[in-house]
């Protein structure tokens, strides 16, 4: 027999807050969110810190036990809820970056992200595994931001749940603006036609791949993400502007003020929940501020297992090249010395 279950995605600005500050406002987006009959509500990736790339991330990671998991914990008992958000988490030496899903009655989940998008790769590491979450709501397949790129994963999920879950913090950097400290600016089309290339790129990733991955799987997805504009340095840009010359040789005019650039790019529109057809039921924009949206979904009363071909995601190649090969290679000496 079939099922309705009510869920929440939620907006929190990406600026990076205290702590205290951010779980406070998360808090109110969750319990209005519950008070409005949502059984689920997803947070942002790294919503208990805001986005940025920075070395005050290592020490901003937590534990397992740490304050934002026993935060989640407790509020999802209190509300009678099922809550979901990321946070950078510190597993022995290392760091990941966790998803974390709590059921009301103390079970968590967890996923750690799998493909760190390029400058990522600086402050935290990857983990090659899937998470099923066999919930009260049924069996949720986790996933963070970048990853929703990758066909491999959304593959590995195929026939085993009833829902997938993302959330994620994409700053557009197909549309940077990049800051020197002589005042001058560059923005991301006057870098050449490779970086014209990727234009829309993240339209591509987190609209229309999980509307399209999530139709080909049969089942419900929901995606959370931050809202405003990310305004940040950059780990090892002295590297990562030697790799831009070959595409945009020009900038080599910059390369003494380097040290100090810094980038800013708008939030990626990323929250929404879409039906198991692939159709958008409810979705947010960045206008909205810091808020929710609240739409049901049916959970089929069987599993669905796919039949067709498993469509590519329409990403262009060179934004897999850029973040999986080249930025993460750049940013990979920053978390060694780091961490």
């Amino acid at each position: 027999m079939e099922r309705r279950i009510s869920l929440a995605t939620t907006q929190l600005n990406v600026t990076p807050a205290p702590l205290a500050e951010r779980l406070a406002r998360a808090e109110d987006l969750v319990t209005r969110a519950a008070q409005a009959g949502a059984q689920l509500v997803a947070l942002p990736e790294l919503f208990n810190t805001g986005y940025a790339y920075h070395n005050e991330n290592f020490a901003l990671a937590e534990t397992a036990e740490g304050p934002t998991a026993q935060w989640m914990r407790q509020v999802s008992a209190h509300l009678g809820i099922h809550l979901a958000g990321s946070l950078l988490l510190r597993d022995g030496q290392d760091i990941y970056n966790a998803l974390l899903l709590y059921a009301p009655d103390g079970r968590v989940w967890r996923y750690d992200k799998n493909y760190p998008w390029g400058w990522e790769r600086a402050y935290f590491r990857e983990r090659r595994a899937i998470t099923i979450a066999e919930t009260d709501l049924g069996s949720i397949g986790m996933m963070l931001c970048w990853d929703m790129a990758h066909a491999d994963l959304w593959q590995q999920y195929a026939g085993k749940v009833d829902l997938i879950l993302a959330c994620s913090c994409p700053p557009n950097l197909s549309d940077p603006v990049y800051h020197f400290p002589d005042g001058s600016k560059i923005t991301g089309s006057q870098m050449g036609p490779v970086f014209a290339s990727l234009r829309q790129s993240e339209l591509r990733v987190f609209i229309d791949t999980p509307a399209q991955q999530s139709a080909w799987l049969g089942v419900p997805f929901i995606g959370s993400t931050a809202c405003g504009k990310v305004d940040t340095p950059l780990p090892n840009p002295v590297g990562s502007f030697l790799g831009f010359l070959p595409a945009a040789p020009w900038l080599i005019g910059y390369l003494p003020q380097v040290r100090q650039m810094e980038v800013s790019a708008a939030v990626v529109e990323a929250a929404r929940i879409i039906s198991a057809d692939g159709t958008p039921v409810a979705e947010l924009c960045s206008e909205q501020g810091e808020s929710f949206a609240l739409a049901e979904v049916t959970i089929p009363s069987e599993r669905p297992h796919p039949h067709d071909r498993q469509p590519k995601p329409p990403v262009p190649w060179v934004a897999y090249l850029i973040s999986d090969k080249f930025l993460t290679t750049v940013s990979l000496g920053t978390y060694n010395r780091r961490k």
